[in-house]
């Protein structure tokens, strides 16, 4: 069953890359007393998500705060090193926290892990976006169709 709105996000640990390596990050070190803006990407490096669906995010970085919000996030089922690299080529260290979610435990949680296995792509999250506030969710996108459309930052930025 896929999370809703008024939904509590489950207590899962990500993974994130720090200055000093690898780290756990835990539920209540992202969301209890924030509102979080948190959007989901099949993967780190592939096309949509790099060429659409981040810059997006990056770009509007500055409007998305300014409008309440504590973190913008971004999670995807990649280990914390594709995660970490990501977020150094695309600039987005110290602006988005990325979450590497490595065994879908998060996607599968919340009921957007997605069986890419014909693509040879194996699990993954669908692409999706999400307004969470003191850990519920106050608004959801998930995208039915290839692209960026719902789950974009421009789409966010009306829903703030």
């Amino acid at each position: 069953m896929t999370i809703s709105v008024g939904d509590k996000l489950p207590e899962v640990t990500f993974k994130t890359m720090t200055d000093d390596g690898a780290k756990a990050i835990t539920y209540a070190e992202i969301f209890p007393g924030k509102k979080v803006v948190l959007f989901g990407v099949p993967g780190a490096f592939t096309p949509t998500c790099s060429n659409n669906h981040l810059p997006g995010y990056l770009e509007n970085h500055d409007a998305i705060l300014a409008r309440g919000v504590d973190t913008i996030a971004v999670v995807s089922v990649n280990d914390v090193h594709v995660m970490g690299a990501w977020a150094r080529f695309t600039g987005g260290e110290g602006k988005i926290l990325f979450l590497a979610d490595g065994s879908g435990d998060f996607a599968k949680a919340v009921g957007l892990d997605n069986d890419l296995s014909a693509a040879g792509m194996g699990l993954r999250s669908k692409r999706f976006s999400m307004i969470i506030d003191d850990g519920k969710v106050t608004a959801i996108n998930v995208e039915t169709k290839p692209g960026v459309d719902e789950s974009g930052a421009a789409h966010i930025l009306g829903q703030l």
